[in-house]
């Protein structure tokens, strides 16, 4: 899909389409469509992160609350969307020995203990080796900082998906 498709999408269609970009955030995209015209993919992208980075922080929190927890039940009982289906499926989450299964669902409840919002990685970008050694050191941060480290997760995995939906002629959803 290139960017002058996107410019021409009605409103409904560009929050169907590009509604999860942001995990579960449709009403980002949504406040995004009277944005149109996008010069180009970057410009969308760069859209998408200034609204990101003018919320406070609870906003940025609430961000955070709507990714589910890594190979957590959403995973198990096939809850999750498909973007994120695909993510932990490409990180191997899905086909965790009972040993990692029960150290990811250890840290993940204490991460949210801590946190009280879940541990947020680019699994596109991470192996389930890397995410659990990421999860066992990020659990140590303050929690500003961890909040912080967290959103720029949160681009990371949009950057990803943007390039999905527009770098390939993925057109199903019209």
């Amino acid at each position: 899909m290139d960017i002058a498709t996107v410019n021409a999408l009605p409103y409904e269609d560009f929050v169907n389409i590009f509604g999860n970009v942001v995990e579960k955030c449709p009403i980002i995209t949504a406040a995004l469509w009277s944005s149109r015209p996008f010069e180009n993919l970057s410009a969308l992208e760069s859209a998408i992160n200034n609204f990101i980075d003018a919320l406070p922080e609870s906003g940025k929190e609430g961000i955070l609350r709507c990714h589910p927890d890594l190979a957590g039940r959403d995973l198990q009982s096939g809850t999750l969307t498909r973007e994120s289906q695909q993510e932990q499926a490409g990180a191997e989450l899905d086909s965790l020995n009972s040993m990692e299964a029960s150290r990811m669902a250890l840290l993940n409840q204490e991460y949210k203990q801590r946190f009280s919002f879940p541990f947020v990685i680019c699994a596109r970008m991470n192996d389930k080796e890397a995410i659990l050694r990421q999860l066992s050191e990020r659990i140590k941060n303050e929690h500003a900082v961890e909040r912080a480290h967290g959103i720029e997760e949160v681009k990371k995995i949009c950057h990803l998906r943007l390039q999905s939906l527009l770098l390939t002629d993925n057109m199903n959803k019209l």
